[in-house]
């Protein structure tokens, strides 16, 4: 049973994720005289000292809040209060736009405008804000950023600029985070704004990211949002045509709407035919435009949205065939991302596998933000196998 695969490859990610991982960047991943975050863990589990994102210490606290809400509960609260306060004591003041990168001891080192901290900030809000009654000061504070953003970076016909004066070329991936930081305050506020905010850049995937002869997600765009034809902006990368697939499920089913669980399931089938290495069963870096190999190296990344894909896909399923094809799908997921996790350091990760399957580069530190994905993914695998199992539908 493909199902019951699953819900057991879930219960070991979960496993290394409560014991090993959340303790490691609990402990070894802060910066406790400072207050922060470190942004890397070398290969034998020491702090890299770099200078500290917004987009860095948002995506932290998500991984807390998140990880509290699936049962680890004994130090999350605390983790999500200890990020918060890095967030607004250095990125998010009471009034005006994300700080994006401050030195270890808070001295600013940028202050422009960053369109994808800002979407991981308003991501990490509606996380805590969803897990504590909706938190008025928070969603208040969440609201007035996201009303300065539109006011100062919109982009005139729809979307956002990435900066004021413009620069080119706009980009679709802070975008997508947007889409996934609407969603999640949708589920939380009241607040029309967010709807609305969900709403434009659905449309804007629907009409403009998605590539009308291939169904492909493209990334890069001109001033009018028309794609970028010429290397290396054609690119197409795997992940993200899995990461829009799973939230255009989510915001098909929440309006209705046909045309985008069709499209989620073109990116999906893309994402699996196209961009996923027969041999190592692991989802690549990057295609061209045309959907031929480009990059074939395996970020981890990408196999966390491979896995939130299928699981969605899951529980979305018409037919227990078709049900249970997408969860054997979602398992070889799960078995796939376990093998970032063969590392020394217990609760740490290789960043990328090699053609061999192998680590490919031995002195690669880790990342703190591959947490966020990697969180992400388990609760995403959790509220699919919960759906399905609730209604009985795990036999064929």
């Amino acid at each position: 049973m493909s199902v019951s695969e699953l819900r057991a490859e879930y219960e070991v990610l979960r496993g290394w994720l409560f014991n090993q991982a959340l303790p490691l960047w609990a402990g070894r991943g802060t910066d406790r005289a400072t207050g922060g975050f470190f942004e890397k863990l070398s290969p034998q589990g020491l702090p890299l000292d770099e200078p500290r994102r917004a987009r860095v210490t948002a995506r932290q606290i998500f991984a807390f809040a998140t990880a509290g809400r699936l049962g680890w509960a004994d130090v999350a609260d605390a983790m999500v209060d200890y990020g918060l306060a890095n967030l607004f004591r250095h990125h998010l003041l009471p009034e005006g736009i994300v700080i994006p990168t401050v030195a270890a001891d808070g001295t600013v080192l940028r202050r422009d405008f960053d369109l994808y901290d800002h979407a991981f900030v308003l991501f990490a809000l509606a996380a805590v804000a969803g897990g504590r009654a909706g938190d008025p000061a928070i969603a208040a504070r969440a609201a007035m950023l996201r009303d300065e953003m539109t006011h100062g970076w919109g982009h005139p016909g729809r979307g956002f600029e990435e900066a004021q004066p413009r620069s080119l070329p706009l980009k679709a991936n802070p975008h997508m985070h947007l889409f996934e930081a609407a969603l999640a305050w949708e589920g939380t506020s009241t607040d029309a704004g967010w709807r609305a905010m969900a709403d434009m850049i659905a449309e804007m995937c629907l009409e403009c990211f998605i590539d009308p002869g291939t169904g492909a997600q493209r990334e890069y765009f001109d001033g009018d949002w028309q794609a970028i034809e010429l290397p290396p902006q054609d690119v197409v990368e795997p992940g993200h045509q899995f990461e829009w697939a799973w939230l255009l499920c989510r915001w098909g089913k929440l309006r209705n709407r046909p045309d985008a669980l069709a499209a989620a399931r073109r990116l999906t089938a893309i994402g699996e035919e196209k961009g996923v290495d027969p041999v190592q069963d692991l989802a690549v870096n990057e295609l061209n435009s045309d959907l031929s190999l480009r990059d074939g190296l395996f970020r981890l990344w990408p196999q966390t949205e491979r896995l939130k894909a299928h699981a969605s896909a899951m529980a979305m399923a018409d037919d227990p065939v078709a049900r249970e094809a997408a969860a054997a799908r979602a398992a070889r997921s799960a078995r796939g991302l376990r093998r970032y996790f063969d590392h020394p350091v217990p609760g740490s990760w290789w960043e990328h596998l090699g053609l061999d399957g192998r680590p490919h580069d031995l002195t690669e530190p880790a990342r703190a933000s591959s947490l966020y994905h990697i969180v992400c993914a388990i609760a995403e695998t959790a509220v699919q196998l919960e759906r399905v199992e609730s209604v009985g539908l795990t036999t064929a």
